[in-house]
């Protein structure tokens, strides 16, 4: 395709995303931010190479342009490294760096309510493409955004240097922001917290706003607001509807068999009446509840696990790998499954007082929930901070 037609095809596909934007967020992109995704094309900062599909294959600009502009403007997620920088060709691949949907960036731009003349950092540069738009609206030397991966943050600075944006670019570990440039009006992280970082906290004025993806070890859902007062505290609510990359210095790497599960462990046998389907399966608002209460525990599926009996497993573990329980069902009962679990914890009691609270207050999605964060730490309420969520453990 001849430059020019990629032009034209580039303003039909801005035009036809912003539609598809428009259809997919509750209010229309605000003026401001419709004259930044013209101005500040997302195109200008994709990555040459993207990996698409669920086996993250490669596609490069050079060799497949129209694909890659596709991909480039589709109101979905884009991959933009695998393996943090390391391609391992055709090994497996990893997705380590992403741009955002454009859908969720215009949504946490509304909610993180940018003005120009407000300092805003960013955490999480990745391709600066959110640094680019903050910076058209807040205006020049007002945006810093900080980025681990030195590769990402060099090759952003670059972009934003070449479309005209002023943003301080800082390579370095995000969870401790960046305090030369401190204090801030508002902070934005582009990657999931398990726990939102102090410097963060510290960071911004009294009136400010801190906007966060949320997750926990049991699932990646959610967005936190919260706003900082003038004793140091932070609080906000969550919204539902988000899964973002977990920022690097809070990721686990833990597997059933490999870090939790030994031969000679004795697990205690009984049954249960819960479904494990009701705390994992499609009920998002069931898991977000399960997160908030049971912050240390994850758990995985196992079908067909090659025992006599049994259909399918699932497994739920402790992070510290010293408590898990595996709940079995035999592919035929619907009131009864068997319990094994083994540890200094019962897990699988956990979960079951975690989903009755939750039924007990009615099923509540993530919007009646929130978090606050003082100087000794985080607690998490349900509709107002005097009603603490229960933790477990």
């Amino acid at each position: 395709m001849k430059t020019t037609d990629l032009a034209a095809a580039e303003r039909i596909a801005i035009r036809e995303l912003l539609g598809a934007v428009n259809d997919e967020m509750e209010a229309s992109v605000a003026p401001e931010w419709e004259r930044a995704a013209w101005d500040v094309p997302r195109a200008a900062f994709v990555a040459e190479r993207i990996y698409l599909g669920d086996e993250l294959e490669p596609c490069d600009r050079a060799n497949a342009p129209e694909a890659w502009l596709r991909a480039v403007y589709a109101n979905d997620s884009v991959v933009t490294q695998v393996n943090d920088g390391a391609d391992l060709g055709d090994g497996d691949r990893r997705a380590s760096s992403s741009a955002s949907a454009p859908s969720i960036v215009f949504r946490m731009l509304h909610m993180l309510d940018v003005r120009a003349g407000l300092k805003v950092l960013e955490i999480g540069t990745g391709t600066g493409w959110n640094a680019g738009l903050l910076n058209h609206v807040a205006g020049p030397g007002n945006v810093t955004t900080v980025e681990v991966d030195s590769k990402l943050a060099a090759e952003a600075a670059k972009r934003l240097r070449r479309e005209g944006g002023a943003a301080h670019v800082v390579t370095g570990d995000g969870a401790e922001g960046y305090a030369a440039n401190a204090p801030y009006d508002r902070l934005v992280s582009t990657c999931s917290v398990r726990s939102v970082p102090r410097p963060w906290v510290d960071q911004v004025k009294a009136g400010g706003v801190i906007l966060t993806p949320w997750e926990s070890p049991w699932i990646c859902y959610g967005l936190l607001r919260m706003t900082v007062d003038d004793m140091g505290c932070a609080s906000g609510p969550f919204s539902p509807y988000s899964a973002f990359m977990l920022m690097r210095n809070q990721r686990t790497d833990l597997r059933i068999f490999r870090d939790v599960v030994r031969d000679d462990h004795q697990p205690d046998e009984s049954t249960t009446s819960l479904p494990p389907w009701r705390v994992t399966g499609d009920d998002l608002a069931a898991q977000f509840a399960m997160g908030l209460q049971l912050r240390d525990v994850w758990w995985t599926r196992q079908d067909d696990p090659d025992v006599d009996g049994v259909a399918s497993r699932l497994w739920v573990a402790t992070t510290d790998a010293t408590s898990w329980a595996a709940i079995d069902w035999d592919g035929e009962s619907d009131d009864r499954w068997t319990v094994w679990q083994h540890g200094p914890r019962r897990l699988w009691n956990e979960v079951e007082a975690a989903h009755a609270w939750w039924v007990l207050h009615d099923r509540p999605g993530p919007e009646r929930f929130g978090l606050t964060v003082t100087a000794k730490g985080e607690s998490a309420w349900l509709e107002t901070p005097d009603r603490p969520v229960p933790a477990a453990g």
